[in-house]
């Protein structure tokens, strides 16, 4: 999504999904020993038939991505609410370090051993080390389903009841809020307000006490029913929209991105208003995909039609517009994309004096900055970089 698998200054792109399958699994415990290179499905199919457990991490690249991938960007399923992000669900790690050496991390819950290194890899996107083994917390595969769908007439009326249930205890795995255009265009609109789609899983008690919650919360909602749910199950990874428009010499992305709840409001406006206003912008819509206790993410999606000699200008513009955007109103720079090539401009400025740690980090573990170089902003022996 943000151009972190490309080398830029060409070399060797290192391949992992030889080593695929699962180790071990200790039942008793809810953990999975599988290699990095192993894709989600192979992994889920086995989970679920042979051990009845699952690690609960569904992201829409579920079918393309390895377990490596999840852990390298610090990815998000979508049933992130109930199950967490990945950095939730990873317990250890095995990583190969620039110069052949093997650290293994983690292996016991709720350590106080000094930093987590566990985390220190997470999201590092192949510039610290290599991942090639994973340690995963797994869950009974649920035994019972719940759904619903809510009209609000806003969606910052939407984003409040989101809120509240998050801020009451319930986790539903699924609470997707999508503002007016979006609820139109792909969940049976009619452009006058904004769907909310929650679905959870689990232990029926569980379940039946967090959906109470939302329709609780919901209660001024217009109830729609089960079936845009069942829609949505059935659509969520397909993005061939986009890609049409693409084809059609459309400027089009995605930007993801998370903040406190207190700050959602601002950003929801401001974000849209500043992509709109790059000069060839056609849209800029947005809906919440995950929450949690503090805060949730806001997925923007912005399309635009420059001329041919304008396309990359004008691409460069809506991120810039909308990323900082978000950064001035009290957002983070992503959610769950990571940072790569396209965001790399933005780190000094979203890690402020962090930054230097971080290319601390990076000198001591990978002093001749073999590892994905010209990636995060990290300054590397082959391109000089340019800090704002």
């Amino acid at each position: 999504m943000v151009g972190a698998t490309v080398p830029v200054h060409g070399g060797v792109l290192l391949d992992t999904t030889a080593m695929q399958g699962i180790i071990a699994v200790d039942a008793i415990s809810g953990l999975v020993e599988v290699w990095a290179g192993t894709f989600g499905p192979a992994l889920e199919n086995e989970l679920r038939a042979r051990h009845g457990l699952t690690v609960g991490h569904s992201p829409q690249s579920f079918d393309l991505a390895t377990v490596g991938g999840w852990v390298g960007h610090r990815g998000a399923g979508q049933y992130s609410t109930r199950y967490g992000k990945i950095e939730h669900i990873v317990a250890g790690l095995e990583v190969v370090l620039a110069d052949g050496s093997v650290v293994r991390t983690g292996g016991s819950p709720a350590a106080a051993q000094g930093p987590d290194l566990t985390q220190l890899f997470v999201g590092s996107e192949g510039t610290l080390g290599v991942v090639t083994k994973v340690w995963l917390k797994a869950h009974p595969v649920p035994s019972s389903e719940q759904r619903a769908a809510y009209a609000f007439p806003t969606f910052e009326a939407g984003l409040e009841a989101c809120r509240r249930i998050l801020r009451r205890g319930a986790t539903p795995a699924v609470l997707r809020l999508y503002d007016a255009p979006e609820s139109q265009r792909g969940q049976g609109g009619d452009g006058t307000y904004c769907v909310l789609l929650v679905l959870d899983e689990g232990d029926e008690t569980i379940v039946a006490a967090t959906m109470a919650v939302v329709a609780d919360e919901c209660a001024a909602a217009r109830d729609l029913g089960r079936d845009l749910v069942e829609k949505w199950m059935h659509h969520r990874n397909d993005t061939s929209a986009l890609q049409a428009l693409t084809r059609k010499g459309f400027v089009v992305d995605t930007m993801e991105i998370a903040a406190p709840w207190a700050a959602l409001p601002r950003i929801f406006d401001e974000v849209r208003a500043a992509m709109l206003a790059v000069p060839h912008a056609r849209a800029a819509t947005c809906h919440l995909s995950h929450s949690y206790l503090d805060g949730a993410c806001l997925y923007f999606t912005f399309a635009a039609t420059p001329p041919a000699e304008e396309v990359e200008a004008t691409y460069v513009a809506l991120w810039d517009a909308g990323q900082r955007a978000v950064l001035a109103a009290g957002g983070n720079l992503s959610h769950h994309h990571g940072v790569g090539l396209n965001r790399a401009r933005f780190m000094p400025e979203a890690l402020g004096s962090g930054m230097q740690v971080l290319v601390a980090l990076k000198q001591a573990l990978d002093p001749t900055g073999v590892l994905n170089p010209g990636k995060m902003g990290l300054p590397s022996p082959y391109q000089e970089v340019q800090w704002p």
